[in-house]
């Protein structure tokens, strides 16, 4: 017998979402930055850092509801992001420098200097 794709849709929930933790100062501490559903993929969360959308980040954690867990994902995404710098030349923001040098797991990554 042949099986046929289900009508059923997905659990769009059903995924791991990673949320960033941003310092606005000392007037306003840290917050859970608001974002919309779909900007909560590794893969956006790494572009909106590096393109400044988030000053001053502090921590990332990925969770998956469905599934049942959560985690801090900070060195993780450090650790991209130093690597994506280094891969693609990229010029970052003295914060964000700041943050991957915090949280990298990987020490010897040596990133490029912006050149003035």
């Amino acid at each position: 017998m042949r099986s046929s794709p289900s009508i059923v849709p997905a659990d769009r929930l059903d995924r791991d979402v990673y949320l960033v933790l941003e310092d606005f100062g000392a007037r306003a501490g840290c917050a859970w930055r608001e974002t919309d559903e779909e900007d909560t993929d590794l893969e956006t969360i790494v572009r909106d850092l590096i393109s400044g959308q988030y000053t001053y980040p502090v921590r990332i954690v990925a969770f998956n509801a469905i599934e049942g867990w959560s985690r801090d994902a900070t060195s993780e995404v450090a650790t991209a992001l130093a690597q994506l710098a280094i891969d693609e030349a990229l010029e970052i923001t003295p914060a964000l420098d700041a943050f991957i040098a915090a949280n990298a797991s990987e020490t010897r990554l040596q990133l490029v200097l912006p050149l003035r």
